[in-house]
C-alpha cells in the first residue's frame, strides 16, 4: 500500500505526553500499538521527540504570573503556556517503552532552543526556524508524509500543515493520534486539514 517514496513521521509518543506524564494527551498511549502496526507497513519512517530544557520560555513556570494553559506573547507572537514536560535526559522526554520501531532512519529533535517552542517536525514557532527536516526528506525523495502521533491538535496539526507547504502529499491517520482538545482545537485542526488539501484517513 505504501510506497517507496512515502514516509512516515512519528511525532512525539513520549511518556510525558501519555497517561501519568507531566502534559498528559488523554488516551495517549493507546496510538502505541497502532503505530508500531502501521510502521511495519513502511519502508521509511522518521520519529520527532521533543527535547526541552529545564528552563524553557514556553513552560508556565517561567512566567510566574500565568497558569499552565495561559496564553503569553513571546517575540514570535502568542504562545500557549504548558506544565514543565519533556526535559532533556529524563523519564519524561523517553519514548513510551512500548513503542517499537527499530527502522526509524531519522530522530528530529526539536524544542531545544531555550527562547522558542516547536510544534512542528519542521519550523519551530516563529515559523521560520527550520529543523532541517524539510531538506533531508526532499533530498532523499521523498514525496509523500504520513502523520501519527501526539497532540493531534499541536504537533501533529502543525507538521502536517507544513509538510503541505513544503510541497509534500501530506495525510495524517486520526486513529493513530490523540488529542488534547484546548478551546476546540481538534475540530479546528480538521477544519484546518479540509481547508488545505490534508488527507484525513
Amino acid at each position: 500500500m505504501w510506497k517507496e517514496t512515502d514516509v512516515l513521521l512519528v511525532i512525539d509518543v513520549q511518556n510525558d505526553f501519555c497517561p501519568g506524564g507531566k502534559l498528559a494527551v488523554p488516551g495517549g498511549d493507546q496510538v502505541v500499538p497502532l503505530i508500531n502496526r502501521l510502521a511495519r507497513g513502511f519502508k521509511h519512517v522518521v520519529l520527532t521527540q521533543d527535547w526541552h530544557p529545564s528552563e524553557h520560555k514556553s513552560f508556565a513556570t517561567a512566567h510566574p504570573a500565568k497558569n499552565p494553559f495561559e496564553i503569553a506573547m513571546m517575540h514570535y507572537g502568542p504562545q500557549t503556556l504548558w506544565p514543565d514536560h519533556c526535559i532533556q535526559d529524563t523519564h519524561g522526554a523517553e519514548f513510551h517503552k512500548d513503542l517499537h520501531i527499530p527502522h526509524a532512519e531519522l530522530i528530529i529533535r526539536k524544542g531545544f532552543r531555550e527562547e522558542i517552542d516547536s510544534y512542528s517536525a519542521f519550523f519551530e514557532n516563529d515559523r521560520k526556524t527550520p529543523t532541517g527536516l524539510g531538506g533531508y526528506l526532499k533530498e532523499r525523495g521523498f514525496e509523500k508524509v504520513v502523520c501519527a502521533g501526539l497532540a493531534f491538535d499541536y504537533c501533529v496539526r502543525f507538521s502536517a500543515e507544513d509538510a503541505k507547504k513544503l510541497g509534500f502529499d501530506t495525510e495524517v491517520i486520526e486513529a493513530a493520534c490523540r488529542s488534547i482538545d484546548l478551546d476546540g482545537s481538534a475540530d479546528a485542526a480538521r477544519k484546518a486539514f479540509a481547508e488545505q488539501g490534508i488527507i484525513l484517513a
